[in-house]
């Protein structure tokens, strides 16, 4: 008797550590991967780039086609270690890209902030929104150059910005959950200049 309990154990771990893995890889964003990422230094302070990989399933092709508005988020943070309490944040910033279609032009649009450009393919609009490249995340006082810093990026399609229609649907559904981890590096200023 006492190996029928060692083995039901065993299997009831087994099959735990199973349905505990299968939902961590169900709910973990990752569609979105970021490489590259990278602080250059400019003549206000630094700026960010990075490259992203998207995984732009057929609904969210298709919500585009159909004239919803997405929204993209990436997420700059610069953070300071601290020995007595937490981490010190020096920087945050956020910029959002606008993609949307427009049926009488049957062009894609991309936008962010007054910039819009558009594009004759959603995959254009889609390698376009792929590279950010010198988004000034950094002012030159903001951060002393003898210090060390952590750096953090991330990309997100943001529900929030949606029609309320849809953000009821989309947090139902795994196909509209597209977010990137967030990236993490050090950052020195002195080693930029």
């Amino acid at each position: 008797m006492p190996c029928c309990g060692r083995l039901l154990r065993s299997l009831l771990a087994g099959s735990a550590l199973f349905f505990f893995t299968a939902a961590a890889q169900a709910v973990a964003p990752g569609e979105i991967e970021l490489r590259n990422p990278q602080l250059s230094a400019t003549d206000e302070g630094w700026s960010a780039s990075a490259d992203c990989v998207f995984d732009f399933n057929p609904r969210l092709e298709e919500a585009v086609t159909r004239g919803v508005v997405l929204y993209f988020v990436a997420d700059f943070e610069l953070s300071r270690a601290r020995w007595y309490w937490l981490d010190e944040r020096v920087v945050s910033r956020s910029q959002t890209f606008r993609l949307s279609y427009h049926a009488l032009t049957r062009q894609y649009w991309l936008s962010t902030g007054a910039l819009h450009q558009n594009f004759a393919t959603l995959d254009e609009a889609l390698r376009m929104l792929s590279r950010l490249r010198n988004w000034q995340v950094i002012d030159r006082n903001s951060v002393r150059s003898d210090e060390t810093y952590l750096a953090s990026l991330r990309i997100r399609l943001d529900l929030s910005q949606m029609p309320k229609t849809f953000q009821v649907s989309a947090l139902a559904n795994r196909d509209w959950s597209l977010a990137s981890d967030w990236v993490r590096w050090s950052f020195s200023p002195a080693d930029t200049r």
